[in-house]
């Protein structure tokens, strides 16, 4: 209790266990609220691959509970989901027993409809049984049921975990096709909801083995002690044994069901069946409001804003004999007054540097800006004396200056080469430069010759 996960969950206590993990009720310090954590416990490749399925499944649904964050500590693991404090099935069970047809259509509308959420992501869960189905403290007032427990659910066209000689799922709940070695589909999902279905209303858990036998060898019997007819045919459907013969889709077994919700005689209401809280009182350091103490070292870092609120802004320094100026407020905090020659304005008071804690995503916080200290001021320099005599700076030779070897010859450019020297004759002036061919006046003749030969000589060969 008290342990705090990735900086952002602490661990209050457990609630419950699922496949793979504990569920812990935990706070929230970033959202500032309880919210239930699944840890995992196992830390095998197997489990593991499971538990990054479960929390990727993200179904918005007021029927559904689904994952809704996850967070990484080191070698363990955690997602979270709303807080659901009125147990399952199961614990109504135990409460009231058998319960009434028309409270029965109520849930197992609502079951439907979150089961057509979930198909409708292409998703089957693979575990609907009692205990999987949650409920909302509602007290006396309309029930609110939410299916949960991803654990072991699986999006059609993935690939399977596990052989497929091996049968995953609740015994007693799993549909006579999977005992087989089918492959999961939907029609599975509403075969288990028949069995709840039953389980609601008989107050025990069914014999999915004799009913399935039953089926094979007498067709479908008839309706059992306390359920009406209308309301059976519905179930009787939902347990076919062959997936053929079943609803094809939660949303045309929920249209069945309204249909059968209309034809049920009127029963009287002797008894309101109330849903109560089952997470118990909060232990010892908690409150609804959150936890009174914690194993952070500080506690607001994890509120908004993440950081401080830096300092003021140290007050403008005046010099004698002039005019003080008003400091403009930047928004960092209370504008600073302006200050009085008369009143010396004393030097602010460096903030502490605070201890850096974790955030809520494991980091650290940065430490504020240090203030800038109040500047010094400098003397004005004296009133200059034509008469005075000043000392001259002594000079130093400088050294010559030798330029530095380039470091990055690749990516420099290259020294532009000095001209070239012109040459010069023995008594002293300039050589003439070598002229690049004849004049004109004598190239142009050699031309024109050129062509009339080769003129001549075409005319030759085409006379030949």
């Amino acid at each position: 209790m008290g342990e705090v996960f990735a900086g952002r969950y602490e661990l209050v206590d457990p609630i419950g266990r699922g496949g793979v993990g504990a569920v812990w009720r935990a706070w929230d310090h970033r959202r500032r609220r309880y919210v239930a954590a699944k840890v995992l416990q196992q830390r095998d490749a197997h489990s593991l691959l499971r538990f990054v399925r479960e929390q990727a499944v993200r179904i918005d649904h007021p029927n559904v509970l689904a994952p809704a964050s996850w967070a990484a500590d080191d070698d363990k693991v955690l997602f979270t989901m709303d807080l659901v404090s009125g147990g399952s099935l199961v614990h109504l069970i135990g409460d009231y027993g058998p319960l009434p047809p028309p409270f029965v259509c109520v849930l197992l509308d609502q079951l439907l409809a979150g089961l057509a959420a979930v198909h409708a992501e292409g998703v089957v869960h693979r575990d609907v049984k009692p205990a999987n189905i949650l409920l909302e403290a509602t007290g006396t007032a309309r029930p609110r049921l939410r299916l949960s427990d991803f654990g072991i659910s699986m999006r059609l066209g993935e690939p399977r975990l596990t052989d497929t000689n091996l049968v995953v799922g609740t015994p007693g709940y799993i549909a006579p096709e999977q005992l087989l070695g089918a492959d999961p589909d939907f029609p599975a999902d509403l075969f288990a909801v028949g069995l709840v279905a039953l389980y609601l209303l008989e107050g025990s858990k069914p014999d999915a083995k004799a009913l399935i036998q039953h089926f094979a060898e007498h067709g479908t019997p008839g309706a059992p002690k306390g359920v009406p007819e209308p309301l059976w045919h519905v179930i009787a459907s939902l347990l076919q044994p062959d997936p053929a013969s079943r609803f094809r889709t939660a949303t045309g077994a929920r249209k069945a069901l309204l249909t059968a919700l209309e034809l049920l005689p009127p029963t009287p209401d002797d008894e309101s069946i109330e849903i109560f809280d089952q997470l118990g009182p909060l232990p010892k350091g908690f409150t609804p409001e959150g936890p009174t103490t914690t194993s952070l070292r500080n506690t607001a870092a994890l509120r908004e804003p993440p950081y401080p609120p830096l300092p003021d802004a140290p007050p403008t320094a005046t010099w004698p004999g002039t005019t003080p100026t008003a400091s403009v407020h930047t928004g960092w905090g209370p504008a600073t007054p302006p200050s009085t020659p008369s009143t010396p304005t004393p030097a602010p008071t460096p903030t502490p540097t605070p201890t850096p804690t974790m955030s809520d995503t494991g980091s650290f916080h940065l430490p504020p800006p240090h203030p800038d200290p109040t500047p010094t001021p400098t003397p004005p320099p004296p009133p200059y004396d034509p008469t005075a005599t000043y000392p001259l700076r002594p000079t130093t030779p400088h050294a010559p200056h030798t330029p530095a070897t380039p470091s990055t010859a690749t990516y420099t450019a290259a020294p532009t080469p000095p001209p070239p020297t012109p040459r010069t004759a023995r008594h002293g002036r300039p050589a003439k430069s070598p002229r690049p061919g004849p004049p004109p006046r004598i190239a142009i003749p050699l031309l024109l010759f050129a062509l009339t030969c080769y003129a001549i000589g075409f005319w030759a060969l085409t006379r030949a």
